[in-house]
């Protein structure tokens, strides 16, 4: 498994993790749980129309957190926007509960991957874990 399927199982076994955004000088934390590595690339999905898809249009810097079995991994880095549909139908697959709200041909859902990204794996019992993906 490399670095990126090991971040990606460790958000999938956690189910939640919570994305931090910046809103003009508010910084803005909502609930995730949507996460896929597909070419290499680690992905989470919104939709363009929630205020954080314009947040992170405004700002693509962004930070999330997961905390699982006494260890929390912080992943830090730039969101861009993957409009093709492959990567779509993809998450659709992983996640179909998302097909109720979503389909690969429509406007709605953004799919975003992590760039110059730094995962940091920590607990009380270990030195951090650095990672650059």
């Amino acid at each position: 498994m490399n670095e990126i399927e090991r971040v990606c199982q460790f958000l999938d076994e956690a189910q939640t993790y919570f994305l931090a955004t910046v809103e003009d000088d508010q910084p803005r934390v909502r609930p995730f749980g949507t996460a896929l590595v597909y070419d290499g690339r680690f992905y989470i999905q919104t939709s363009k129309a929630k205020n954080v898809s314009k947040q992170i249009q405004s700002n693509p810097k962004v930070e999330l957190c997961a905390f699982k079995d006494g260890t929390w991994l912080r992943l830090s880095g730039e969101l861009v926007n993957d409009d093709n549909r492959d990567v779509k139908v993809a998450m659709l697959e992983k996640s179909p509960n998302l097909a109720q709200m979503y389909d690969a041909d429509d406007e709605k859902m953004q799919m975003l991957y992590f760039r110059n990204a730094t995962a940091t794996f920590c607990s009380f019992t270990a030195a951090p874990e650095v990672i650059q993906l």
